[in-house]
């Protein structure tokens, strides 16, 4: 009897321990007729959208950049057609901006531009993407948030979706130039070159449209300095960059300009040089002689002009001396 008494009280105090704890866990779960689910209101955004964006900005400001994204992305959940929707998605790039992590900020303003182009922040983001780009180009690292990048170069992407974004803006005409830039810097020259041409063709009164002359007129250089001499390239590159020099006689990139044209005149000098000892060396003289003639005459301010009066010099006296010798044979 004592045995059975020991354990109804036992389970009397089961049961009150279980109560007990229901009724604190109660009022986590609430049943919402909407969705026909128990749902924790932890989990629930505030009452009306402003003061869920006032709560997750709160979180923000404190650098609480975990908790503040979570609950961005719970107004963004409940209250995506909204101005605060507009903020929230935007302050969701400023958290990746802030955590160095510039292209994952890239794409949570992008987004901004897609579903929100109401938003007053458009040309705050535009600029922003902007310096993104800038920061890829100058050497920011393909590595953020301990993955690679999916892309191999995201300035060009960024830039690209810049000019998109606001074909006539401010800052269009710039990262068309810098698209040029980095495509060039990639030896990408046709790419660069087509670049460089829509600043001119789209933007000829802005301040990169004289840069972008200088800039073609460069890619054709490089591509003269391909793997086999481009004397069609070399040629079009020095007519692009005297162009320049007349265009723009004051312009700082004129004595770059003119430092081309000498290097490429160098080039050109040095092409005929060699064509001229290929054929001193088949015995083939006159034509030898022909194209020495043309280095000293062509490119007399080049060090080849030199070498080829030197060369020249010393094939009329071979030439001499053979036909003393031809002659004395005659002679005998």
């Amino acid at each position: 009897m004592l045995k059975l008494l020991i354990m109804r009280q036992v389970f009397l105090c089961l049961i009150i321990f279980f109560w007990l704890g229901l009724g604190q866990a109660y009022p986590y779960w609430i049943w919402t007729p909407k969705s026909g689910k128990w749902v924790n209101p932890k989990n629930m955004p505030k009452p009306t959208p402003k003061e869920q964006f006032e709560y997750a900005l709160g979180f923000y400001e404190i650098k609480k950049y975990d908790d503040a994204k979570k609950e961005f992305h719970k107004l963004l959940k409940a209250y995506g057609k909204t101005a605060e929707a507009a903020e929230s998605q935007y302050y969701l790039g400023r958290i990746e901006e802030d955590r160095g992590n510039l292209y994952w900020a890239y794409l949570e303003y992008q987004k901004v531009i897609d579903k929100y182009p109401f938003s007053e922040r458009i040309q705050e983001i535009i600029e922003r993407e902007y310096k993104i780009g800038e920061a890829f180009m100058q050497g920011e690292k393909r590595k953020a948030m301990g993955v690679v990048l999916p892309v191999e170069n995201p300035s060009i992407e960024i830039f690209n979706k810049v000019i998109e974004n606001s074909t006539y803006g401010p800052f269009a005409p710039r990262a068309q130039y810098k698209l040029g830039l980095v495509l060039k810097s990639l030896l990408r020259y046709y790419e660069a070159e087509e670049a460089f041409g829509k600043v001119i063709s789209n933007y000829p009164t802005s301040e990169w449209a004289e840069p972008s002359k200088f800039q073609i007129a460069s890619c054709r250089a490089a591509l003269s300095r391909g793997p086999s001499y481009d004397q069609g390239a070399a040629e079009e590159a020095k007519q692009k960059f005297a162009e320049f020099v007349r265009e723009h006689p004051d312009a700082v990139l004129s004595v770059e300009a003119e430092k081309s044209i000498a290097q490429i005149q160098d080039k050109e000098a040095q092409a005929s040089f060699n064509i001229a000892v290929f054929y001193e060396k088949q015995k083939a003289y006159d034509a030898a002689k022909i194209y020495y003639q043309e280095v000293i005459n062509t490119y007399s301010d080049t060090a080849w002009a030199a070498k080829s009066a030197e060369k020249l010099q010393a094939l009329e006296k071979l030439l001499d001396k053979k036909a003393e010798k031809k002659n004395a044979k005659k002679k005998k």
